[in-house]
């Protein structure tokens, strides 16, 4: 079995994308390197989802082993419907470059995000890498961030790392 990351995070990132990006590549490359994980699964939010699928893809483009795989709560179409217009092309072009798709639900439901985060860390087998701030317990993160906890994998906050 292909050893795996899962990634979880905040929407909004408050720090400087391109550093952010630089350190997750770098960590990224180590993993894929000394550890020998080529699965990266993300839940193709806006923020640090988006930025980590992006990272992935850079890595893919050294290494073609890397995969990106895609875990979406809902149709694309109804995940995105309050994005703007650059946030929806940005996706688009994730979409288009992924190694794979899933949806975890045919339509958008009260639950739908939280079946999407249990399913990023069913997949996952080896680290959870967040951008979380863990006094903002309640969130969707957090929530993934325990979920991946209890499983026993390991997690990499990002964002203790700036």
């Amino acid at each position: 079995m292909n050893r795996s990351v899962c990634f979880t995070g905040h929407r909004t990132i408050a720090e400087d994308k391109e550093k952010l990006s630089a350190r997750l590549y770098t960590l990224l490359e180590r993993l894929m390197i000394e550890k020998k994980v080529t699965d990266f699964y993300t839940g193709g939010a806006v923020g640090w989802d988006a930025l980590a699928a992006l990272t992935v893809l850079k890595l893919r483009e050294s290494y073609p082993e890397v995969k990106l795989h895609l875990v979406l709560p809902c149709p694309f179409v109804e995940q995105s419907a309050k994005w703007n217009g650059a946030q929806k092309a940005e996706y688009q072009h994730i979409l288009g470059l992924a190694d794979s798709v899933e949806q975890v639900s045919d339509r958008y439901y009260n639950g739908c995000m939280k079946a999407r985060n249990a399913r990023l860390v069913e997949l996952a087998s080896d680290y959870c890498i967040c951008y979380w701030n863990p006094k903002d317990f309640r969130s969707g993160t957090g929530q993934t961030v325990r979920m991946a906890q209890k499983k026993g994998i390991e997690i990499i906050n990002m964002l203790d790392m700036s």
